[in-house]
């Protein structure tokens, strides 16, 4: 009989636990909230624990304390050059930003409470997009060809010293291949594997999965062939899943070609939602805890996301921004022209 009412009991608790099965919900809205206004076109973001840091085009670089809501800012000059910051990244204990053009500036916190010039490069080709770290030892920054491969830079001690990778030990670059440095999105690290998107007359993806040691190139079926197309963004929710999205930012409508998933870790890409919304898009990020199934994209033309990986999106704001950092599954921070603002996505 004690057997029977235990059964029983079980029964009910499992049916109980099939009634309070939920279904997923899905972002209806989004809330903006401004927390920076100034004369500044911010396209690289970071997330430092709870704080956001940011560097911008006119010197301009802070941290913010959401806590305290409180900002700190400085201007970072280099003899009479004001450095242009489109890539920013962090370990642990450092902030790093990289100016886009020549020379090519990479500052480190430093010990001063200043900023210290870690890495510099000089050469009329240089222009740098990107930036990210493995680990708080092993860190890696992307740029466009000052020869015939793409420029990568790697650390191995926490970034206090940096150097060039060799175009021997690199996939040699097409004919009008380069980035573009419009969200701090051009590479992408799952663990040790790392993706790097490339864009202009030709878009691929160069792919290590050693931390840099070694590489290949994987061909993607973005739209491509004119200096103004190509991938502008790239996100791995896992080592399988990735999406690209760009297009052509002098033709923000054309929703042809611009958006591409991949389930084998990058190495075949699959169009989705050719000839539907969003058109052309600087930045996008897989929702946090979302299983590789919902999406953001940010651009000057407004907000959209996406509830199933991608093959179809939903206008969120016409609200324009560059590039956008998920805090969680619900909040994020996206920054644009002249301002940083505090996104609180609503279900």
């Amino acid at each position: 009989m004690k057997l029977f009412y235990c059964l029983c009991l079980l029964f009910i608790v499992a049916c109980n636990s099939k009634e309070k099965k939920t279904e997923p919900t899905y972002f209806s809205s989004v809330e903006i909230e401004t927390i920076l206004e100034d004369s500044i076109s911010v396209r690289a973001l970071e997330l430092m624990g709870p704080n956001l840091a940011f560097a911008t085009n006119n010197g301009k670089y802070g941290m913010y304390d959401p806590v305290k809501e409180v900002w700190k800012t400085n201007v970072q000059k280099y003899d009479t050059i004001t450095p242009e910051f489109r890539a920013v990244a962090s370990t642990k204990s450092d902030f790093f930003m990289l100016s886009v053009g020549n020379p090519a500036l990479l500052y480190k916190t430093g010990d001063s409470g200043s900023m210290e010039l870690v890495y510099k490069e000089e050469n009329e080709k240089v222009f740098y997009d990107s930036m990210a770290f493995w680990d708080d030892s092993e860190g890696i920054a992307m740029g466009d060809p000052t020869e015939n491969c793409l420029s990568i830079i790697l650390t191995r001690d926490g970034g206090e010293t940096w150097n060039k990778i060799s175009c021997d030990n690199l996939p040699a670059s097409a004919e009008g291949e380069a980035a573009f440095a419009a969200s701090n999105s051009n590479i992408a690290i799952q663990g040790d594997k790392t993706w790097i998107l490339s864009g202009g007359l030709k878009s691929r993806i160069f792919f290590s999965p050693d931390k840099g040691e070694t590489w290949k190139v994987f061909e993607t079926p973005i739209i491509q062939g004119f200096a103004t197309t190509g991938g502008y963004s790239l996100d791995f929710y896992d080592e399988n899943i990735g999406f690209i999205i760009g297009g052509d930012y002098t033709k923000p409508e054309d929703n042809q070609s611009n958006k591409a998933v991949t389930k084998d870790g990058g190495k075949t890409w699959q169009l989705v939602a050719v000839g539907e919304e969003p058109g052309y898009k600087s930045s996008v990020r897989y929702v946090p805890g979302k299983s590789g199934e919902e999406l953001v994209a940010v651009g000057f033309t407004g907000i959209s996301y996406s509830k199933n990986g991608g093959n179809k999106w939903k206008n969120l704001s016409k609200e324009g921004f560059f590039t956008i950092r998920f805090l969680n599954d619900s909040v994020a921070y996206a920054a644009g022209k002249n301002r940083i603002a505090k996104l609180k996505f609503k279900k």
